[in-house]
């Protein structure tokens, strides 16, 4: 896999990209600002769900550039985190040209993410982040039935599961992913930019799951002011939108569509 750190848009940014697809985008000088729009999206959900200034126990399913997990040890020092990684040549390469900060909490695991969920005890976590690629799709075995079934395991009974999909519609692929986490955990909300969601482009859908409910009236609020804007489908429009699929399983699954979202 062909894998560099470019320069990013300005000092002591970079640019990780594999698979000729921008990955990641880190900001070393102020891990709080983040570029990519479904990266914020994902930082939204965090904030509405875990306090500011509050350690928060997060699982993170890929790794690359870990913009996320740098944002949460910034918002929320002391934080256990948990990144699950099995690209030891890209974790190596992140290391040398954008270091972790010193204290951040954060472990890098060499292990893909279903073994690595698999090796957690019982209600470890109170967030499990899903944002792995590989050769620029969302792999197959992420996306199944047994998968999230080990994940829900793993998260405490309030917890969130974040889920970072490719698609483009009609979404017929995105839809057997819905129905899995819907079997599995319940309750669900979507988060996606206007154009994709009209079949315009491609682009990244941000799925959130949860036993417990989800937070969709306040991350409404802040997807309304956000600096680019989104939509925030909750439980009834996801099912009405989404609906329709026949869940993933470890016996009939396969990785997302081949898409590169802006």
């Amino acid at each position: 896999m062909d894998m560099e750190i470019l320069p990013g848009d300005g000092p002591d940014t970079y640019v990780v990209r594999f698979s000729g697809m921008d990955q990641s985008h880190v900001d070393i000088a102020d891990p709080m600002r983040i570029v990519f729009d479904y990266v914020r999206r994902m930082a939204d959900v965090v904030d509405v769900h875990a306090e500011r200034g509050v350690p928060v126990r997060t699982v993170h399913i890929g790794g690359a550039g870990m913009t996320l997990p740098r944002y949460i040890s910034a918002t929320r020092p002391g934080s256990w985190q948990v990144v699950l990684e099995p690209d030891e040549a890209l974790t190596e390469l992140v290391r040398r040209e954008i270091p972790l900060p010193r204290r951040s909490g954060i472990k890098v695991r060499p292990v893909d993410g279903r073994a690595g969920i698999a090796a957690m005890r019982d209600d470890q976590a109170q967030l499990v982040v899903v944002d792995a690629f590989a050769d620029a799709r969302v792999p197959a075995d992420l996306v199944t039935v047994e998968f999230f079934e080990s994940v829900a395991r793993v998260l405490e009974p309030d917890g969130l599961v974040l889920l970072n999909l490719t698609d483009r519609a009609p979404f017929a692929w995105s839809r057997r992913v819905v129905a899995g986490l819907r079997e599995v955990l319940g309750t669900l909300m979507l988060s996606a930019e206007p154009a994709t969601l009209r079949g315009r482009r491609a682009g990244n859908l941000l799925v959130v799951a949860s036993r417990d409910g989800v937070p969709e009236r306040a991350l409404s609020a802040r997807a309304a002011s956000s600096p680019a804007p989104y939509r925030v489908l909750g439980p009834d429009l996801v099912r009405d939108s989404f609906g329709g699929g026949r869940a993933f399983t470890d016996a009939d699954t396969e990785p997302s569509p081949v898409s590169r979202p802006g």
